[in-house]
């Protein structure tokens, strides 16, 4: 008879965990990337693992429903969620429970729990990192959290970063403009987003429009390349509506700004990448590293998040699943030398250790009693009596 495996060591798919030395590792790099918001003066929050999902999946948030796992409240009998991204749970900390009505930022850090996988990355476990600005739509705003998603992957330092910019305003000006069905929104903004040239044709021609405008949604699935693409688009669609060209203005006053404080990012204009659609309202962007088929930051503009808490506030941020970018760098903490204390009760011998903790250094006690060498404990130095005093010693 087979003997029956036991497996309950393993871990459901898409679900990660860091152990030493890594964690070690990226929790100094968490705190190295929050230190790095604050000094931009973005506040710290720390939003609730678990909400009830009539207040985490409403409004923009409905995109995230696939993504969430739901519990019953044994408390209430409502039904509660896993976070899977925490830009609404920000959202409603800042309209309800800050109440703020001035510009605001925060940053954030911590754990998500997804359904279901996210596109290219098989984790299901990711460990979000953002920062958000709220009610301010200037596009100064814009401006800052593109260029701090840059420092922030400068500071791992992660090399020959290339920023994409697009806008979400421009094809729904032109869906707008052009009187088709709103059944045929997602269709189209489907093919638009695989870039499926022949399909997007064989599509249009099928639809009562006018020729401008099916010129213009077949132009736009080819608009994509360096900031002079902005400059094209402005003479394909010169006859479109006034929020159109507002958006090419916007992506064009973004490239700019950011260009001008990171003269080595490659710039990338991409007027048909609409990622977060349903989510975002305006300005989107996402980091790239050579070589990575998905992006390793994303962020947009999503104006009126807020307004399902009571308050309708312009909100513009970026996120990133901090473990991937850890994995994806050469970021690692150097390994902390320790001292083997002796298992001994005497107070001068205790007191020692705990002088050396509070200067930071990293005691063992030696709980083998002598059995396990300094060596095999992952000791460099060992406290030892010279019959004066204790002291440390190397090994």
């Amino acid at each position: 008879m087979s003997q029956k495996v036991n497996n309950r060591w393993l871990l459901p798919d898409g679900i990660d965990e860091v152990l030493p030395p890594d964690a070690a590792s990226v929790e100094q790099l968490r705190q190295q990337l929050l230190s790095l918001y604050d000094s931009w003066g973005y506040d710290l929050v720390m939003p609730a693992m678990i909400e009830f999902t009539d207040s985490l999946l409403t409004g923009t948030a409905n995109s995230l429903d696939r993504k969430t796992f739901r519990m019953m409240d044994q408390l209430t009998g409502r039904q509660m969620g896993l976070r899977s991204d925490m830009t609404p749970q920000v959202a409603r900390i800042d309209a309800h429970q800050l109440a703020n009505t001035g510009t605001s930022r925060f940053c954030y850090c911590g754990p998500l729990v997804h359904a279901q996988t996210d596109g290219l990355n098989p984790s299901r476990s990711p460990l979000q990192i953002g920062a958000e600005i709220f009610g301010n739509n200037s596009i100064d705003a814009d401006i800052e959290v593109v260029c701090l998603m840059l420092e922030t992957l400068k500071s791992i330092p992660l090399n020959n970063v290339s920023l994409d910019l697009g806008h979400v305003g421009i094809f729904r000006s032109l869906f707008k403009q052009s009187s088709l069905d709103k059944a045929l929104e997602n269709p189209l903004f489907d093919m638009l987003q695989r870039k499926s040239i022949p399909e997007l044709k064989a599509f249009l021609d099928e639809q009562t429009l006018s020729d401008i405008s099916r010129n213009q949604f077949c132009q736009l699935a080819l608009l994509n390349g360096d900031i002079e693409t902005i400059k094209e688009a402005r003479t394909i669609f010169k006859d479109a509506a006034e929020d159109c060209l507002a958006a090419l203005d916007h992506i064009e006053a973004i490239a700019n700004g950011v260009q001008q404080r990171f003269p080595d990012v490659l710039i990338h204009c991409d007027l048909s990448e609409l990622r977060g659609y349903e989510y975002h309202t305006g300005l989107v962007f996402a980091a790239f590293l050579p070589g990575q088929g998905q992006d390793i930051a994303r962020g947009g503009r999503y104006d009126d998040i807020g307004s399902v808490f009571g308050v309708a506030r312009p909100a513009t941020g970026f996120s990133a699943d901090l473990l991937n970018l850890f994995q994806l760098s050469d970021f690692r903490i150097a390994k902390k030398s320790a001292i083997l204390a002796p298992n001994k009760n005497d107070e001068s011998l205790l007191k020692l250790i705990r002088q050396l903790r509070e200067k930071g250094e990293r005691v063992i006690k030696d709980l083998s009693n002598g059995k396990n060498t300094p060596e095999q404990q992952k000791c460099n130095q060992q406290i030892v009596h010279n019959g004066k005093q204790w002291v440390v010693n190397e090994v």
